[in-house]
């Protein structure tokens, strides 16, 4: 029997693949880019999404009820100062609770709702993001970990909430707030002085 020239048999050795549809990945968060959106549910059982404030200054804010640097601003009611502070502008301002069933920080919807009345909290909702869909997306490494996203949906701050890495709350007063400051130049439009600050705080608590 005649043997086949090498590269046809190998050819025919060789199984022939489909290729598969490529599935896009998600486009990360980077400052100075366009803010990735993201549909979670909130502890009322609503749908948020990024999209639907479009035209409005948005603040990501990570929390976890369990963490110290968390307890930090809301024990001493500066979070929910700030909080009001935004929104009575109109600021859309989104907490975000990426802690996974069975870790510190989780809440369930009954949970959470009763967390931000005893806390008196200001922030538009809070999203139940035990997946870590939505953190992951955003990179989002500590509680707290905040986020600036101007009207035209454009990432411009990313970090601390202030300049003082101590969970203490009497380090509060004092401290350089990097999210009021950002708030404060989209306000007068002009541009974010300090658009990316190192993160501090207790890490996410993600499923994985």
């Amino acid at each position: 029997m005649k043997l086949l020239a090498l590269p046809l048999a190998l050819a025919l050795l060789t199984p022939v693949s489909v290729k598969a549809a490529e599935t896009a990945s998600p486009v990360k968060a980077e400052v100075g880019k366009p803010a990735p959106d993201f549909k979670g549910t909130d502890a009322t059982g609503a749908t948020q999404t990024l999209s639907q404030y479009k035209g409005k200054t948005v603040v990501l804010e990570w929390t976890n009820p369990g963490c110290p640097y968390v307890v930090k601003h809301y024990d001493s009611k500066n979070m929910q100062a700030l909080q009001k502070e935004a929104t009575d502008a109109g600021v859309v301002w989104l907490s975000v609770n990426s802690s996974a069933v069975d870790k510190e920080g989780h809440q369930t919807p009954e949970a959470a709702t009763a967390y931000l009345k005893e806390k008196g909290t200001a922030s538009s909702a809070l999203i139940l993001d035990g997946t870590g869909e939505i953190g992951h997306l955003y990179g989002a490494q500590t509680t707290p970990h905040m986020y600036v996203i101007n009207p035209e949906g454009v990432l411009v701050y990313a970090g601390a909430i202030d300049d003082n890495d101590s969970f203490k709350p009497e380090t509060i007063e004092g401290a350089k707030n990097y999210v009021r400051e950002a708030l404060a130049a989209l306000k007068d439009g002009k541009p974010v002085e300090v658009a990316s600050t190192k993160p501090y705080g207790c890490g996410v608590k993600y499923l994985n």
